[in-house]
Protein backbone atom coordinates (compact mmCIF):
# COMPACT_ATOMS: atom_id res chain seq x y z
CA UNK A 1 0.00 0.00 0.00
CA UNK A 2 1.30 3.30 -0.97
CA UNK A 3 0.68 6.74 0.74
CA UNK A 4 0.90 9.71 -1.18
CA UNK A 5 2.66 12.79 0.22
CA UNK A 6 3.73 16.30 -0.82
CA UNK A 7 7.50 16.81 0.08
CA UNK A 8 10.85 18.63 -0.79
CA UNK A 9 13.12 16.16 -2.64
CA UNK A 10 16.03 17.80 -0.73
CA UNK A 11 14.45 16.75 2.16
CA UNK A 12 13.41 13.43 1.82
CA UNK A 13 16.36 11.27 3.17
CA UNK A 14 17.03 7.99 1.51
CA UNK A 15 14.29 5.32 2.72
CA UNK A 16 16.08 2.48 1.48
CA UNK A 17 19.60 3.41 1.74
CA UNK A 18 22.41 1.75 4.51
CA UNK A 19 23.26 5.38 4.92
CA UNK A 20 26.17 4.71 6.94
CA UNK A 21 27.89 1.99 4.31
CA UNK A 22 26.76 3.80 1.45
CA UNK A 23 28.52 7.26 2.98
CA UNK A 24 31.28 5.48 4.11
CA UNK A 25 31.78 3.63 0.03
CA UNK A 26 31.11 7.18 -1.19
CA UNK A 27 33.61 8.86 0.84
CA UNK A 28 36.03 6.11 0.05
CA UNK A 29 35.75 6.56 -3.53
CA UNK A 30 36.25 10.66 -2.65
CA UNK A 31 39.46 9.78 -1.49
CA UNK A 32 40.95 8.02 -3.93
CA UNK A 33 40.48 10.59 -6.56
CA UNK A 34 41.96 13.33 -4.94
CA UNK A 35 44.79 11.01 -3.42
CA UNK A 36 46.26 9.82 -6.49
CA UNK A 37 46.90 13.87 -7.56
CA UNK A 38 49.36 14.16 -5.40
CA UNK A 39 50.59 10.83 -3.78
CA UNK A 40 52.43 10.18 -7.34
CA UNK A 41 54.76 13.13 -7.22
CA UNK A 42 56.70 11.82 -4.53
CA UNK A 43 57.62 8.81 -6.41
CA UNK A 44 58.97 11.13 -9.70
CA UNK A 45 62.31 10.33 -9.30
CA UNK A 46 61.58 6.62 -8.90
CA UNK A 47 59.27 6.06 -11.88
CA UNK A 48 61.96 7.98 -14.34
CA UNK A 49 64.80 5.72 -12.64
CA UNK A 50 63.07 2.77 -13.73
CA UNK A 51 60.88 3.56 -16.53
CA UNK A 52 63.02 6.16 -18.80
CA UNK A 53 61.47 9.11 -20.45
CA UNK A 54 62.78 12.42 -17.86
CA UNK A 55 61.57 14.57 -20.48
CA UNK A 56 57.83 13.06 -20.14
CA UNK A 57 57.47 12.89 -16.37
CA UNK A 58 55.30 15.65 -15.82
CA UNK A 59 52.82 14.20 -17.77
CA UNK A 60 52.51 11.61 -15.72
CA UNK A 61 50.62 14.11 -13.60
CA UNK A 62 48.99 16.19 -15.92
CA UNK A 63 47.74 13.50 -18.05
CA UNK A 64 45.35 12.75 -14.55
CA UNK A 65 44.54 15.92 -14.05
CA UNK A 66 43.29 16.70 -17.83
CA UNK A 67 41.30 13.74 -18.21
CA UNK A 68 39.53 13.90 -14.56
CA UNK A 69 39.09 17.47 -15.20
CA UNK A 70 37.68 17.14 -18.61
CA UNK A 71 35.40 14.46 -17.56
CA UNK A 72 34.02 15.62 -14.07
CA UNK A 73 30.98 18.09 -15.67
CA UNK A 74 29.56 14.80 -17.77
CA UNK A 75 29.21 12.72 -14.99
CA UNK A 76 26.51 14.16 -13.14
CA UNK A 77 24.08 14.16 -15.68
CA UNK A 78 25.48 11.00 -17.19
CA UNK A 79 23.96 9.45 -13.39
CA UNK A 80 20.65 11.49 -14.10
CA UNK A 81 20.29 9.25 -17.05
CA UNK A 82 21.72 6.21 -15.81
CA UNK A 83 21.59 6.39 -11.87
CA UNK A 84 24.12 7.24 -9.54
CA UNK A 85 25.46 4.07 -8.59
CA UNK A 86 25.56 2.36 -11.32
CA UNK A 87 27.36 5.40 -12.78
CA UNK A 88 29.64 5.46 -10.02
CA UNK A 89 30.31 1.85 -9.91
CA UNK A 90 31.17 1.77 -13.59
CA UNK A 91 33.73 4.60 -12.62
CA UNK A 92 35.37 3.17 -9.72
CA UNK A 93 35.98 0.24 -11.56
CA UNK A 94 37.65 1.97 -14.74
CA UNK A 95 39.65 3.82 -11.97
CA UNK A 96 40.56 0.83 -10.35
CA UNK A 97 41.72 -1.10 -13.51
CA UNK A 98 43.81 2.51 -14.76
CA UNK A 99 45.09 1.53 -10.75
CA UNK A 100 46.45 -2.09 -12.13
CA UNK A 101 47.55 -1.02 -15.43
CA UNK A 102 49.79 1.50 -13.93
CA UNK A 103 51.20 -0.62 -11.45
CA UNK A 104 52.34 -3.01 -14.69
CA UNK A 105 53.25 -0.24 -16.94
CA UNK A 106 56.59 -0.84 -18.57
CA UNK A 107 57.29 1.94 -20.25
CA UNK A 108 56.75 5.59 -19.81
CA UNK A 109 53.74 5.87 -22.74
CA UNK A 110 52.16 2.89 -21.01
CA UNK A 111 52.24 4.94 -17.88
CA UNK A 112 51.21 7.88 -18.78
CA UNK A 113 48.15 6.06 -20.97
CA UNK A 114 46.95 4.33 -18.04
CA UNK A 115 47.29 7.46 -16.06
CA UNK A 116 44.72 8.80 -18.17
CA UNK A 117 42.29 5.54 -17.62
CA UNK A 118 42.49 6.47 -14.33
CA UNK A 119 41.52 9.99 -14.59
CA UNK A 120 38.74 9.45 -16.51
CA UNK A 121 37.45 7.22 -13.80
CA UNK A 122 38.45 9.66 -11.20
CA UNK A 123 36.64 12.33 -12.66
CA UNK A 124 33.39 11.11 -11.48
CA UNK A 125 34.62 9.70 -8.09
CA UNK A 126 34.34 13.45 -6.29
CA UNK A 127 31.35 14.55 -8.45
CA UNK A 128 29.23 11.80 -7.25
CA UNK A 129 29.58 11.71 -4.19
CA UNK A 130 28.89 15.10 -3.49
CA UNK A 131 25.72 14.62 -5.50
CA UNK A 132 24.64 11.36 -3.84
CA UNK A 133 25.67 12.45 -0.46
CA UNK A 134 23.48 15.56 -0.58
CA UNK A 135 20.28 13.17 -1.79
CA UNK A 136 21.16 10.34 1.26
CA UNK A 137 20.65 12.89 3.79
CA UNK A 138 18.37 15.92 4.32
CA UNK A 139 18.14 19.43 3.68
CA UNK A 140 19.24 20.64 7.01
CA UNK A 141 22.24 18.25 7.05
CA UNK A 142 23.90 18.95 4.07
CA UNK A 143 26.76 21.60 5.44
CA UNK A 144 27.68 19.15 7.87
CA UNK A 145 28.07 16.27 5.59
CA UNK A 146 29.47 18.37 3.14
CA UNK A 147 32.01 19.63 5.81
CA UNK A 148 33.12 16.06 6.16
CA UNK A 149 33.63 15.76 2.56
CA UNK A 150 35.99 18.94 2.70
CA UNK A 151 38.14 17.33 5.59
CA UNK A 152 38.27 14.65 2.93
CA UNK A 153 40.19 16.96 0.37
CA UNK A 154 42.39 18.71 2.71
CA UNK A 155 43.89 15.09 4.17
CA UNK A 156 44.21 13.41 0.50
CA UNK A 157 45.45 16.66 -0.60
CA UNK A 158 47.94 17.04 1.90
CA UNK A 159 48.63 13.67 3.38
CA UNK A 160 49.40 11.97 -0.91
CA UNK A 161 52.84 12.71 -0.44
CA UNK A 162 53.41 11.98 2.78
CA UNK A 163 51.55 8.15 1.88
CA UNK A 164 53.61 8.60 -1.62
CA UNK A 165 57.17 8.38 0.17
CA UNK A 166 56.25 5.55 2.52
CA UNK A 167 54.79 3.12 -0.11
CA UNK A 168 57.73 4.22 -2.38
CA UNK A 169 60.34 3.91 0.43
CA UNK A 170 58.82 0.67 2.20
CA UNK A 171 57.42 -1.56 -1.09
CA UNK A 172 58.72 0.35 -4.24
CA UNK A 173 56.75 2.87 -7.08
CA UNK A 174 54.42 0.69 -8.01
CA UNK A 175 52.33 -0.11 -4.75
CA UNK A 176 51.79 3.22 -4.96
CA UNK A 177 49.06 2.40 -7.70
CA UNK A 178 48.50 -1.06 -6.29
CA UNK A 179 47.17 0.07 -3.16
CA UNK A 180 43.82 1.60 -5.03
CA UNK A 181 42.50 -2.42 -5.67
CA UNK A 182 41.37 -2.94 -2.54
CA UNK A 183 40.33 0.04 -1.51
CA UNK A 184 38.46 0.51 -4.56
CA UNK A 185 37.20 -2.61 -4.73
CA UNK A 186 35.85 -2.01 -1.37
CA UNK A 187 33.88 1.15 -2.12
CA UNK A 188 32.64 -0.85 -5.08
CA UNK A 189 31.19 -3.28 -2.54
CA UNK A 190 30.14 -0.83 -0.16
CA UNK A 191 28.30 1.29 -3.02
CA UNK A 192 26.80 -1.73 -4.54
CA UNK A 193 25.13 -3.20 -1.36
CA UNK A 194 24.00 -0.07 0.86
CA UNK A 195 23.69 2.75 -1.98
CA UNK A 196 20.11 2.55 -2.83
CA UNK A 197 18.63 6.37 -4.75
CA UNK A 198 16.06 6.48 -7.50
CA UNK A 199 17.16 7.28 -10.75
CA UNK A 200 16.15 11.36 -10.96
CA UNK A 201 15.10 11.01 -14.66
CA UNK A 202 14.52 8.53 -16.81
CA UNK A 203 14.18 9.98 -20.29
CA UNK A 204 16.48 12.55 -22.40
CA UNK A 205 19.63 12.12 -23.68
CA UNK A 206 23.41 13.04 -22.80
CA UNK A 207 24.69 15.56 -24.38
CA UNK A 208 27.88 14.16 -26.18
CA UNK A 209 28.65 17.28 -28.59
CA UNK A 210 28.65 19.40 -25.12
CA UNK A 211 30.47 16.84 -23.46
CA UNK A 212 33.26 16.66 -25.82
CA UNK A 213 33.47 20.67 -26.58
CA UNK A 214 33.47 21.19 -22.91
CA UNK A 215 36.45 18.35 -22.43
CA UNK A 216 38.09 20.31 -25.47
CA UNK A 217 38.18 23.72 -24.03
CA UNK A 218 38.99 22.66 -20.55
CA UNK A 219 42.19 20.54 -22.52
CA UNK A 220 43.10 23.91 -23.71
CA UNK A 221 42.90 26.16 -21.31
CA UNK A 222 45.17 23.86 -18.75
CA UNK A 223 47.45 23.56 -21.52
CA UNK A 224 47.94 26.79 -21.94
CA UNK A 225 48.29 27.42 -18.04
CA UNK A 226 50.62 24.55 -18.13
CA UNK A 227 52.86 25.82 -21.24
CA UNK A 228 52.56 29.76 -21.24
CA UNK A 229 55.77 31.37 -20.05
CA UNK A 230 57.57 28.09 -19.52
CA UNK A 231 57.56 25.17 -21.87
CA UNK A 232 56.86 27.98 -24.60
CA UNK A 233 56.96 31.70 -24.65
CA UNK A 234 53.77 33.30 -24.13
CA UNK A 235 53.90 35.06 -27.64
CA UNK A 236 55.31 31.61 -29.36
CA UNK A 237 52.81 30.12 -31.95
CA UNK A 238 51.75 27.38 -30.11
CA UNK A 239 50.38 29.30 -26.81
CA UNK A 240 48.88 31.59 -29.15
CA UNK A 241 47.02 29.09 -31.33
CA UNK A 242 45.69 27.40 -28.02
CA UNK A 243 44.62 30.64 -26.91
CA UNK A 244 42.36 30.90 -30.17
CA UNK A 245 41.27 27.41 -29.99
CA UNK A 246 40.43 28.23 -26.15
CA UNK A 247 37.97 31.07 -27.42
CA UNK A 248 36.61 29.28 -30.68
CA UNK A 249 35.24 26.39 -28.67
CA UNK A 250 34.58 28.52 -25.77
CA UNK A 251 32.01 30.37 -28.04
CA UNK A 252 30.51 27.13 -29.90
CA UNK A 253 30.38 25.42 -26.02
CA UNK A 254 27.89 28.20 -25.60
CA UNK A 255 26.21 28.07 -28.19
CA UNK A 256 25.97 24.43 -28.42
CA UNK A 257 24.43 24.31 -24.82
CA UNK A 258 21.85 27.09 -25.71
CA UNK A 259 20.06 24.88 -28.14
CA UNK A 260 20.80 21.44 -27.13
CA UNK A 261 17.66 19.53 -25.90
CA UNK A 262 19.08 17.78 -22.93
CA UNK A 263 22.35 20.20 -22.54
CA UNK A 264 25.19 19.12 -20.23
CA UNK A 265 25.26 22.64 -18.37
CA UNK A 266 22.05 24.49 -18.73
CA UNK A 267 22.23 28.17 -19.25
CA UNK A 268 19.55 28.68 -17.04
CA UNK A 269 21.82 28.09 -14.00
CA UNK A 270 23.54 31.22 -14.67
CA UNK A 271 20.13 33.07 -14.20
CA UNK A 272 20.47 32.33 -10.20
CA UNK A 273 21.83 34.73 -8.61
CA UNK A 274 23.53 32.67 -5.89
CA UNK A 275 24.83 30.91 -8.84
CA UNK A 276 26.49 33.70 -10.48
CA UNK A 277 28.34 34.11 -7.73
CA UNK A 278 29.18 30.54 -6.20
CA UNK A 279 30.75 29.68 -9.49
CA UNK A 280 33.72 32.54 -9.96
CA UNK A 281 33.91 31.96 -5.97
CA UNK A 282 34.55 28.30 -6.66
CA UNK A 283 36.91 28.57 -9.15
CA UNK A 284 39.19 31.52 -6.90
CA UNK A 285 38.72 28.95 -4.79
CA UNK A 286 40.30 26.52 -6.35
CA UNK A 287 43.22 28.88 -7.74
CA UNK A 288 43.99 29.82 -3.76
CA UNK A 289 44.28 25.79 -2.71
CA UNK A 290 46.45 24.80 -5.23
CA UNK A 291 49.53 27.32 -4.79
CA UNK A 292 49.08 26.92 -1.28
CA UNK A 293 48.38 23.13 -1.37
CA UNK A 294 51.85 22.53 -4.40
CA UNK A 295 54.07 25.30 -3.08
CA UNK A 296 54.03 24.81 0.50
CA UNK A 297 55.63 21.58 1.06
CA UNK A 298 58.03 22.80 -1.48
CA UNK A 299 58.70 25.65 0.72
CA UNK A 300 59.16 23.32 4.00
CA UNK A 301 61.89 21.23 2.58
CA UNK A 302 63.51 24.21 1.21
CA UNK A 303 63.70 26.24 4.01
CA UNK A 304 63.98 23.92 6.99
CA UNK A 305 65.73 21.38 4.83
CA UNK A 306 63.06 19.05 5.69
CA UNK A 307 62.27 15.74 3.54
CA UNK A 308 58.45 14.90 1.92
CA UNK A 309 57.66 13.04 5.10
CA UNK A 310 58.64 15.65 7.35
CA UNK A 311 57.34 18.45 5.31
CA UNK A 312 53.90 16.29 5.03
CA UNK A 313 54.08 16.23 8.85
CA UNK A 314 55.08 19.93 9.49
CA UNK A 315 51.79 20.83 7.13
CA UNK A 316 49.55 19.62 10.22
CA UNK A 317 48.11 22.72 11.49
CA UNK A 318 47.26 23.63 7.69
CA UNK A 319 45.47 20.18 7.23
CA UNK A 320 43.74 19.54 11.25
CA UNK A 321 42.82 23.14 10.74
CA UNK A 322 41.59 22.58 7.86
CA UNK A 323 39.48 19.59 8.10
CA UNK A 324 38.31 20.18 11.90
CA UNK A 325 36.68 23.94 10.71
CA UNK A 326 35.12 22.39 7.88
CA UNK A 327 33.37 19.58 10.21
CA UNK A 328 32.27 22.30 12.92
CA UNK A 329 31.32 24.99 10.66
CA UNK A 330 29.00 22.50 8.87
CA UNK A 331 27.38 21.75 11.85
CA UNK A 332 27.03 25.06 13.11
CA UNK A 333 25.67 26.52 9.93
CA UNK A 334 23.29 23.68 9.39
CA UNK A 335 22.30 24.57 12.59
CA UNK A 336 21.74 28.33 11.82
CA UNK A 337 20.57 28.00 8.46
CA UNK A 338 22.87 30.87 7.21
CA UNK A 339 25.62 31.15 5.07
CA UNK A 340 26.44 35.30 4.01
CA UNK A 341 28.09 35.68 7.34
CA UNK A 342 30.55 32.74 7.37
CA UNK A 343 31.51 32.76 3.81
CA UNK A 344 32.52 36.42 4.42
CA UNK A 345 34.85 35.82 7.47
CA UNK A 346 35.96 33.09 5.69
CA UNK A 347 37.38 34.60 2.99
CA UNK A 348 38.75 37.49 4.90
CA UNK A 349 40.57 35.00 6.50
CA UNK A 350 42.13 33.26 3.68
CA UNK A 351 43.21 37.30 3.06
CA UNK A 352 44.84 37.22 6.15
CA UNK A 353 46.47 33.53 5.61
CA UNK A 354 47.94 34.72 2.37
CA UNK A 355 49.17 37.72 3.69
CA UNK A 356 50.71 36.66 6.56
CA UNK A 357 52.28 33.68 4.81
CA UNK A 358 53.96 36.37 2.21
CA UNK A 359 56.36 37.75 4.54
CA UNK A 360 57.79 34.99 5.99
CA UNK A 361 61.30 34.08 5.01
CA UNK A 362 64.04 31.41 5.52
CA UNK A 363 64.54 32.67 8.69
CA UNK A 364 60.86 32.48 10.46
CA UNK A 365 60.76 30.30 13.36
CA UNK A 366 58.65 26.95 12.34
CA UNK A 367 56.08 27.51 15.45
CA UNK A 368 55.10 31.05 14.18
CA UNK A 369 54.61 29.35 10.34
CA UNK A 370 52.52 26.61 12.38
CA UNK A 371 50.09 29.46 13.61
CA UNK A 372 49.98 31.33 10.05
CA UNK A 373 49.48 27.76 8.48
CA UNK A 374 46.29 27.13 10.87
CA UNK A 375 44.89 30.46 9.66
CA UNK A 376 45.07 29.50 6.09
CA UNK A 377 43.50 26.00 6.83
CA UNK A 378 40.42 28.02 8.75
CA UNK A 379 39.12 30.12 5.94
CA UNK A 380 39.68 27.75 3.26
CA UNK A 381 37.72 24.98 5.74
CA UNK A 382 35.02 27.38 6.23
CA UNK A 383 34.69 28.33 2.21
CA UNK A 384 35.30 24.88 0.46
CA UNK A 385 32.61 22.93 0.84
CA UNK A 386 30.01 25.34 1.61
CA UNK A 387 30.02 27.20 -1.61
CA UNK A 388 28.60 23.36 -3.23
CA UNK A 389 25.88 23.35 -0.54
CA UNK A 390 24.95 27.02 -1.52
CA UNK A 391 25.35 25.97 -4.87
CA UNK A 392 22.70 22.91 -4.23
CA UNK A 393 20.44 25.02 -1.94
CA UNK A 394 19.56 27.54 -5.33
CA UNK A 395 19.20 24.55 -7.74
CA UNK A 396 15.88 22.75 -8.36
CA UNK A 397 15.66 19.01 -8.05
CA UNK A 398 15.97 18.65 -11.57
CA UNK A 399 19.51 20.70 -12.18
CA UNK A 400 20.80 19.29 -8.67
CA UNK A 401 23.44 16.95 -10.51
CA UNK A 402 23.91 19.49 -13.19
CA UNK A 403 24.52 22.22 -10.39
CA UNK A 404 26.93 20.30 -8.04
CA UNK A 405 28.75 18.69 -11.29
CA UNK A 406 29.34 21.95 -12.29
CA UNK A 407 30.98 23.77 -8.73
CA UNK A 408 33.26 20.93 -8.44
CA UNK A 409 34.58 21.05 -11.75
CA UNK A 410 35.25 24.25 -11.60
CA UNK A 411 36.99 23.96 -8.37
CA UNK A 412 39.10 21.25 -10.36
CA UNK A 413 39.81 23.73 -13.19
CA UNK A 414 40.73 26.14 -10.81
CA UNK A 415 42.79 24.18 -8.55
CA UNK A 416 44.71 22.88 -11.40
CA UNK A 417 44.98 26.62 -12.93
CA UNK A 418 46.11 27.71 -9.83
CA UNK A 419 48.76 25.01 -10.01
CA UNK A 420 49.99 25.97 -13.08
CA UNK A 421 49.62 29.73 -12.69
CA UNK A 422 51.92 30.11 -9.29
CA UNK A 423 54.38 27.70 -10.87
CA UNK A 424 54.71 30.37 -13.69
CA UNK A 425 55.32 33.31 -10.94
CA UNK A 426 57.72 31.13 -9.16
CA UNK A 427 59.75 30.00 -12.65
CA UNK A 428 59.57 34.06 -13.31
CA UNK A 429 60.84 34.95 -9.61
CA UNK A 430 63.93 31.94 -9.92
CA UNK A 431 65.31 33.56 -13.13
CA UNK A 432 68.96 35.02 -13.16
CA UNK A 433 69.29 33.03 -9.88
CA UNK A 434 71.30 30.05 -9.26
CA UNK A 435 69.32 26.96 -8.12
CA UNK A 436 69.42 26.31 -4.37
CA UNK A 437 67.42 25.75 -1.32
CA UNK A 438 67.61 29.33 -0.13
CA UNK A 439 66.86 31.21 -3.46
CA UNK A 440 63.39 28.89 -3.53
CA UNK A 441 62.25 29.45 -0.24
CA UNK A 442 62.99 33.10 -0.86
CA UNK A 443 61.07 33.24 -3.94
CA UNK A 444 57.81 31.09 -2.81
CA UNK A 445 56.55 34.04 -0.49
CA UNK A 446 56.78 36.49 -2.99
CA UNK A 447 54.65 34.14 -5.24
CA UNK A 448 52.31 33.74 -2.12
CA UNK A 449 51.11 37.04 -2.03
CA UNK A 450 49.52 37.15 -5.15
CA UNK A 451 46.93 35.23 -3.42
CA UNK A 452 46.04 38.23 -0.97
CA UNK A 453 44.60 39.89 -4.13
CA UNK A 454 42.70 36.83 -5.36
CA UNK A 455 41.35 36.45 -1.64
CA UNK A 456 40.39 40.11 -1.63
CA UNK A 457 38.04 39.34 -5.08
CA UNK A 458 36.27 36.22 -3.38
CA UNK A 459 35.81 38.44 -0.30
CA UNK A 460 34.23 41.01 -2.61
CA UNK A 461 32.14 38.24 -4.37
CA UNK A 462 31.29 37.08 -0.78
CA UNK A 463 29.73 40.45 -0.01
CA UNK A 464 27.19 40.37 -3.03
CA UNK A 465 25.94 36.74 -2.40
CA UNK A 466 22.34 36.77 -2.11
CA UNK A 467 21.38 36.71 1.63
CA UNK A 468 19.07 33.86 0.99
CA UNK A 469 18.71 31.09 -1.28
CA UNK A 470 15.77 29.94 -2.72
CA UNK A 471 14.44 26.44 -1.26
CA UNK A 472 13.61 23.40 -4.16
CA UNK A 473 10.28 23.29 -5.63
CA UNK A 474 7.42 21.50 -4.01
CA UNK A 475 6.79 18.10 -5.84
CA UNK A 476 5.00 14.71 -5.30
CA UNK A 477 6.19 11.27 -4.13
CA UNK A 478 5.35 8.02 -3.54
CA UNK A 479 6.40 6.36 -0.15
Amino acid sequence: MSTETTETIADAPSRTSNVPLATAGLLIGMLLSVLDQTVVAIALPDIAADLGGMDDISWIITAYVLASTATGALYGRVSDRFGRRAVFVTAVAGFVAGSALCGAARTMPQLIAARTLQGIGAGALFVLPTIALSELYPRRLRSRIQGFTGGVFALASVGGPLAGGAITDAWGWRWIFYVNLPLGLLSVVLTTLALRLPTPSAGGGIDVVGAVLLAATTVDLLLVAEWGGRTHPWTSGVILALIASFALLLMLFVWWESRAADPLLPLRLFTDPALRVVLPATALLGALLGGSIVYLPTYLQAAYDMGATEAGLALNPYVLTFMAVSALAGARIAAAGRFRPYMIAGAMVVVLGFALLSRIDPGTPYALLAVELAVLGAGFGLLMQNLVVIAQNAASPADLAATTSSTVSVRGLGLSLGVAIFGTLLARELQGHAPSPRTTATAIPDVLVWGVPTAIALVALMAILPRTVDQPTQVKSTV
